[in-house]
């Protein structure tokens, strides 16, 4: 995005009033709104009183919109369209706005011959030039006799009238699967407007798709710089606009959701690469002595305790675990990832609306960059091994090392996100972290349905499992809430769980009936070794995941050894119903035996 290109964001995008959508998008940096008209109808401000708010606030008002059902085959129907128009012009007026949107016609009397629509829009159209004014119209992908872009540029082109452009969606064109390279053939003054939405791959009606599942860019799975390519190609210089129907956005905070969506804007025009990854680091977990008792049942070795915070080292090979015992409930607090130059990948994260994670540092202490992601994780950018090494914030313990038991390094960590904040983790990983996604679906849990999505940079060093339940309801509560983890790359998973079950590690124990299936669908060689060591086994054509889990270690956090054989890129998602009824399980016989 050149200096000079200019953003904005529907109101409908945002949840509130429009006096809170106007504040937010101002403070989150956009240039310019899109004026929702049913916003417009519920704010006791009047336009003028708007466009005063607009001016108050740094925004330009670039877009009124939606004007629907504008042609029509019945002449009373057009007539009443004519009135209609001229009442919407009076309002852009007041607004101080140039440019209306108008829909393809959804309407049973719609007009179909081309020619017919062009002549109407024209009549519309030269009402709007006596104002100086301009209809922008576009293809809604549902639209009755006009829903693909091309067929909107055949009736602006057959009109050929001066207040006449095009308004490209880029949900209506991508959901229909349409080309945009033409588009860049397309003379850029017709161009009107731009709008941008990204959506997840869904086989569903295109129009429950697009009022409910739209998202920000770069938080689905749309081709959104091909677009944006021929659309600049074209010669397009407008603003670039973000218009997302989305139930979990309109219920968000309005500020929080606008400054994901600037954010989105910057990561989809930001062609700077980002600074690659070679690793994690390490993760840090809240924990106690039950925690260190599974590190160590799991081969790892009290390497260092920081000098200034109640946080130990844990090692063994490439992976490292740092144990905070400050009292919060175990989880994940921080991901730690290996950078290549870690000021730029804090700086890349500034520019793209993340502030660096404000830290106490004690003497001697490495001045770590830091981010914090959506969920509250804080997200470290480090080189060990450099002048400035994290590692030198530990003093070590000189504790005889333990024989390890195989476990070479971290293959991902597992992290539930809140609801509301899935989607901006995706994104914030994306962009922030240059990851991109190696796939995304949903499975039936136990408790109800969970949705999926796995981030990995380009050379798989760095991974994470984002999870999130889609819908809870009630006040009862399943045995694992929310249940993070990280999960322990081997390369013989069978002998480190043996090693593991001599130790004393709290392995998950799976049932019988779950083998008997995996038998009769996939009859894997070590079968018997898999039910003994409570191995959950995946299999796909390009390879298979093997992982043995541990029993949950306090509020929700577990531990998983895994192996890859091949070239899968899995993450134990088909299995994952099973331990999760697994770790209920096991934490109910432990509060039974407690209550003992």
């Amino acid at each position: 995005m050149s200096e000079q290109q200019r953003t904005a964001i529907a109101t409908v995008c945002l949840s509130g009033a429009l006096e809170d959508k106007l504040e937010a998008a101002a403070k989150a940096g956009f240039d310019g709104v899109e004026i929702f008209q049913p916003d417009l109808v519920a704010t006791p401000l009047s336009p003028g009183e708007v466009r005063l708010r607009c001016a108050d606030l740094g925004l330009s008002i670039d877009l009124y919109q939606p004007f629907r059902d504008l042609d029509s085959t019945d002449p009373a129907r057009f007539a009443a369209t004519l009135r209609r128009a001229d009442h919407t012009f009076g309002v852009m007026e007041e607004l101080g706005v140039d440019t209306v949107l108008v829909c393809s016609s959804v309407a049973a009397d719609a007009v179909a011959e081309p020619d017919r629509i062009a002549e109407q829009l024209s009549a519309v159209a030269e009402r709007a030039r006596a104002r100086g004014l301009r209809l922008a119209y576009e293809a809604l992908a549902w639209g009755t006799h006009v829903s693909t872009w091309d067929a909107s540029w055949d009736v602006v082109r057959r009109a050929d009238h001066p207040a006449l452009g095009l308004c490209l969606d880029s949900f209506h064109i991508l959901s229909r699967r349409s080309d945009p390279a033409p588009i860049a053939d397309l003379p850029g003054e017709k161009i009107f407007f731009l709008q941008l939405a990204d959506a997840p791959s869904l086989d569903m009606d295109v129009l429950e798709w697009s009022r409910h599942h739209r998202l920000f860019p770069g938080q689905g799975a749309f081709d959104l710089s091909g677009l944006l390519a021929a659309v600049h190609a074209a010669g397009y210089a407008g603003p670039l606009s973000l218009e997302v129907f989305n139930d979990v956005f309109r219920q968000s905070d309005p500020l929080r959701a606008a400054v994901d969506a600037r954010r989105s804007l910057t990561a989809l025009t930001d062609h700077s690469l980002p600074v690659p990854l070679t690793g994690h680091a390490f993760v840090e977990v809240a924990g106690d002595s039950s925690t260190a008792d599974v590190l160590a049942a799991l081969g790892f070795s009290r390497t260092g305790v920081h000098r200034t915070k109640p946080v130990e080292r844990w090692e063994q090979a490439g992976a490292r675990i740092l144990v905070n015992r400050a009292g919060a409930e175990a989880a994940v607090l921080a991901v730690g990832v290996e950078a290549a130059d870690p000021p730029a990948a804090a700086r890349r994260a500034a520019r793209l609306g993340v502030p660096a994670l404000p830290r106490e540092r004690g003497p001697r202490e490495a001045d770590l960059a830091a981010v914090r992601a959506p969920d509250g994780t804080a997200v470290f950018f480090c080189r060990t091994g450099a002048r400035d090494d994290w590692s030198g914030d530990f003093v070590p313990t000189d504790e005889p090392a333990v024989a390890g038991i195989g476990v070479t390094g971290i293959d991902h960590v597992g992290l539930a996100q809140p609801f509301d904040h899935f989607d901006e983790a995706a994104l914030f990983y994306r962009s922030v972290l240059g990851l991109t996604a190696e796939g995304a679906g949903e499975y039936a849990a136990p408790f109800g349905l969970v949705r999926t999505r796995a981030l990995a940079d380009e050379q798989g060093t760095v991974r994470l499992a984002l999870t999130v339940s889609r819908l809870r309801r009630g006040t009862w509560a399943p045995g694992v809430s929310e249940p993070q983890y990280v999960a322990l790359a081997c390369d013989d998973v069978l002998a480190a769980a043996r090693a593991a079950r001599a130790l004393g590690a709290p392995l998950l124990d799976i049932p019988d009936n779950y083998y008997a299936d995996v038998d009769a669908r996939l009859a894997p060689a070590h079968l018997a070794e898999y039910r003994e060591l409570g191995v959950l086994y995946e299999e796909t054509p390009d390879g298979s995941y093997l992982q043995v889990c541990t029993e949950v270690v306090g509020g929700r956090l577990f531990l998983a050894l895994t192996q890859r054989i091949g070239t899968d890129a899995g993450y134990g998602w088909t299995d994952a119903p099973v331990r999760m009824a697994a770790h209920r399980r096991s934490r109910l016989v432990r509060e039974a035996a407690g209550a003992r």
